[in-house]
């Protein structure tokens, strides 16, 4: 068997940082020069394909393991850019950028940040593809129970990371701002698409750790492929702390409070609905509020609390929900 190609070092760390620096640049050059931003999502999930495809076919012949691996994280940023791109195109602008778009760095600060963010997430299968992995021969077969379980795990968040994009998409392109997604994986999870995206990174980690905790790889290398789990655990904070839940749940809540969009139905679906893990809302409803907060992931943070938040918390909402 053909050993796998050496570049820069036996990692792959600095070249797939090179060609998501380069890749990223190259997109912000003509996003910039154009003010152009419907490609800047498109940019960040096909890098995940490039750097797959480049560490795959520099490992020469690659095993059921690594073929997997690489296949779920292409297959994962290719829907997940090709979304992201149908949809900026129906809706015609990215308001994240109206007060970026003619800024030259806090525009390519957005970028940099893509670019951690691509490589990162891309490690556990950048490092699995790599030749202090791959000089570890003969490798297990594909097929251990932590590979089943990955792949299982990936199946579930696949398609509730999908379809609750499609639904959500199809919801508001159909309805006003006063209705509330309450149905199919919204009935079980306020965002079952983050919660989707984090399983299928943590599966995608359990098939790459299988080298490592299910065959030969040791030494550094098998260090180095538990230390990945800092791709998931990267993404995961990413969705909970930075950029999914902080500008969507309490902001949100804020906006129909405030413009009594709905309000009193909207805090019903808070208080029956999980914030994350899809949970039974005729159950959920009837926990303490402690359990919410910690087993449920319901933070602080995201809960909007009229007399604290909100601008407009000494006048009173119109009871019915509509503005007055």
């Amino acid at each position: 068997m053909a050993g796998a190609v050496h570049v820069l070092d036996e990692y792959y760390l600095a070249i797939t940082l090179l060609v998501t620096v380069a890749y990223q640049l190259l997109f912000f050059s003509v996003a910039f020069t154009f003010k152009f931003d419907k490609l800047t999502d498109f940019a960040g999930g096909t890098n995940f394909v490039v750097l797959a495809i480049l560490t795959l076919a520099l490992s020469r012949e690659p095993d059921a393991r690594q073929i997997v691996a690489s296949l779920f994280i292409m297959a994962w940023g290719l829907r997940l850019s090709l979304f992201l791109l149908f949809r900026v195109l129906k809706t015609g602008k990215d308001d994240r950028f109206d007060d970026k778009r003619d800024k030259f760095f806090p525009f390519l600060g957005f970028w940099v940040f893509q670019m951690l963010w691509v490589w990162i997430v891309s490690l556990p299968v950048t490092v699995l593809n790599s030749p202090a992995v791959r000089q570890y021969q003969p490798q297990r077969s594909f097929g251990t129970g932590r590979d089943i379980a990955g792949v299982i795990l990936f199946a579930i968040g696949f398609i509730m990371e999908s379809v609750s994009d499609m639904q959500r998409f199809i919801f508001r392109s159909r309805n006003d701002k006063t209705a509330i997604l309450d149905k199919g994986f919204f009935y079980l999870s306020r965002h079952p698409n983050y919660f989707g995206e984090i399983i299928i990174q943590f599966s995608i980690y359990m098939i790459s750790v299988s080298a490592a905790a299910d065959g030969p790889v040791g030494g550094q290398a098998f260090k180095a492929l538990y230390a990945t789990i800092v791709g998931p655990f990267f993404l995961t904070i990413l969705l909970m702390f930075v950029s999914g839940l902080p500008l969507s749940e309490r902001p949100g809540a804020k906006k129909r409070y405030e413009n009594g969009i709905n309000w009193e139905a909207y805090q019903r679906y808070l208080n029956r609905t999980s914030i994350l893990i899809p949970f039974l809302p005729q159950i959920y409803e009837r926990f303490p509020t402690f359990i919410k907060r910690t087993i449920f992931l319901e933070f602080p943070m995201f809960v909007f609390d009229p007399a604290k938040h909100s601008d407009a918390a000494k006048g009173q909402p119109a009871i019915d929900g509509r503005a007055t």
